[in-house]
């Protein structure tokens, strides 16, 4: 019987997972959130499916890639001293 429920489990995400992915390809040229609602759709699947984890660390990837360049191009980029990590050389949580 734990099987069986397992196996329900599994094919619950994977149906609402990909009517997701459906419907977020559906708003890419419809109104909607399209991009919000696949990435959505990606981590449903990834709470049981080994390929959406992969697929969803690349996209991760890539966006902070693509954060990084947006950021390099933004005006006054190369003036901007590096950041600190948060909280560092805070004088009010000094230690």
């Amino acid at each position: 019987m734990h099987a069986l429920a397992r196996f329900a489990r599994r094919g619950g995400v994977f149906l609402v997972g990909v009517a997701l992915l459906v419907a977020g390809a559906a708003m890419l040229v419809l109104p909607g959130p399209g991009i919000a609602v696949i990435l959505l759709g990606l981590v449903v699947l990834a709470r049981e499916f080994s390929w959406a984890r992969r697929v969803l660390d690349w996209v991760r990837r890539h966006a902070v890639q693509l954060k990084d360049q947006a950021q390099a191009r933004m005006p006054g980029a190369a003036q901007r001293p590096p950041s600190d990590p948060p909280g560092h050389n805070r004088p009010d949580q000094a230690a």
